[in-house]
């Protein structure tokens, strides 16, 4: 009988040991089996910069807790709120981190001058959805509502309790927090377009912005698709109070007086139009302009514009990492740089770079009629196609969500424009201008990990679709 009962206990503790060795072998897979990195980068000491994929680092996801390559973005944004003893003015798109939420809702309460502007379509708390609200959203609204819902199942169970709403629904936060908050709605000033900045001001001085809006997808990835690693951004820390100071002056004009104020809050083309301002931190110089610029002023002085003009400046190389491409009069100038003898690329989104309007299009030599049959007007296809244009295989779930170009290696634009129209025209929007070398290191290594496997040039994917839209246009 003592025979038994001792190999019964030494069964157990073998059980239990083979079942902690398994814990422990499932919890070092992932680091072990992630690939080696990179050798991080020389940062600038006043303009640091970092992407959510980059090869250079690696982090535990605070909210899926998946072991992933990159910089965490959302770490650095908490680093410079915590460090905050004066103010922060908020300006982003959109906001459903928890963390992030709760961080500035502990500043406010701790004395300092927190405040936060976001779009108005992402102001509210979480609700469920009822059959009349699902019948009147789109697939894309439903995505968004139910990844936000995921975020904020703490405990997975499907039911979202009144504790897991008042610790991980942003707004919600930010709200009961009473931390002042508003809208592109604001005083009934809503402008034509969107409030799509992805900015932070902290204490006068820091400045944090790039592409990413603060959200699970811009940052780390969607709870419905376990491959996301989040939309490719890049987030850039600038320590300068000039800089700082000429966002200050964007951020007052949408702010006014506040939440329940007078009516003085001013977005999209309510805004005065401003010439690009310089600022220049030791060792660099920075060109800064916002948008919208109505279309009655002249195209040369809107953010396309400028964007134009800079890129004449190139003298060997132009490698673009856009959303979106649909500026005809800057594509113009790419050709005219192209022909000249400068190596231009780009990389463009998959869900835009095959449009009916994408400039991608016209720098292959091509055009696809729209679903009217109709083409682009004024549409200028390259004499001189190139093929170094395409679009980056991402994670599943993933976008290409970065705004950037890199010029001779040495100046690169970033922010959170768009090359379009609508950001030209209609949205709040910033563009920043960084002449320096150090920091163009890092967009040239992010450009190259996007080109290394891109689906390039004339695919497959592209004559499928000039040959199925061309068949049912009978052209």
């Amino acid at each position: 009988m003592r025979l038994h009962r001792h190999r019964g206990r030494l069964a157990a503790i073998l059980l239990g040991t083979l079942l902690l060795v398994l814990a422990v072998y499932h919890w070092l897979l992932p680091i072990f089996t992630q690939p080696s990195l990179a050798a991080p980068l020389p940062q600038d000491p006043y303009i640091q910069v970092y992407f959510n994929h980059s090869q250079a680092s690696a982090y535990t996801e605070p909210y899926r807790r998946i072991r992933r390559q990159g910089d965490d973005l959302e770490a650095i944004l908490l680093e410079a709120i915590a460090a905050a003893t004066t103010s922060i003015d908020v300006a982003v798109q959109e906001i459903n981190l928890p963390l992030v939420a709760l961080a500035l809702r502990d500043r406010h309460q701790s004395g300092v001058k927190v405040r936060v502007i976001v779009e108005n379509q992402y102001n509210r708390v979480w609700q469920p959805l009822n059959e009349f609200h699902a019948s009147k959203i789109d697939d894309y609204q439903q995505s968004k509502h139910s990844e936000r819902q995921r975020l904020i199942d703490a405990n997975g169970d499907g039911k979202i309790t009144p504790k897991e709403l008042e610790q991980r629904d942003a707004i919600r936060i930010l709200m009961k927090g009473q931390v002042p908050l508003l809208d592109d709605t604001a005083d009934g000033s809503k402008g034509s377009g969107l409030m799509h900045h992805k900015f932070m001001v902290v204490d006068g001085r820091t400045v944090l912005l790039g592409s990413a809006n603060w959200t699970t997808s811009g940052i780390h990835g969607d709870f419905g698709v376990e491959a996301s690693r989040g939309n490719a951004n890049a987030l850039l820390k600038i320590d300068s109070s000039e800089l700082a100071a000429v966002l200050a002056e964007e951020f007052e004009l949408m702010w006014g007086d506040g939440p329940k104020g007078k009516e003085d809050s001013l977005f999209g083309l309510q805004k005065p139009l401003r010439s690009p301002s310089v600022v220049s931190p030791p060792g660099s110089q920075i060109t800064v302009q916002f948008s919208p610029t109505s279309e009655t002023q002249p195209w040369s002085r809107s953010v396309n514009g400028l964007i134009s003009e800079t890129l004449t400046q190139a003298t060997s190389s132009i490698d673009l990492a856009l959303f979106v491409f649909s500026d005809q009069r800057i594509s113009d100038r790419l050709a005219q740089k192209s022909q000249a003898g400068v190596t231009v690329q780009a990389l463009i989104d998959r869900n835009f770079i095959y449009r009916s309007y994408s400039e991608a299009l016209d720098m292959l030599g091509t055009a696809i009629p729209d679903h009217r049959c109709q083409y682009e007007a004024q549409n200028r296809p390259w004499a001189q196609p190139i093929s170094e244009v395409g679009t980056p295989n991402l994670p599943e779930g993933d976008k290409l969500h970065h705004k950037f170009a890199l010029i001779d290696h040495h100046t690169v634009l970033i922010g959170s424009h768009n090359w379009s129209a609508a950001a030209n025209h209609n949205n709040d929007e910033n563009l920043l201008i960084i002449r320096n070398p150090t920091v163009a290191a890092h967009f040239r290594r992010e450009f190259d990990r996007l080109a290394q496997d891109a689906d390039m040039g004339f695919t497959k994917d592209l004559q499928n679709r000039i040959q199925r839209q061309r068949q049912q246009c009978a052209l």
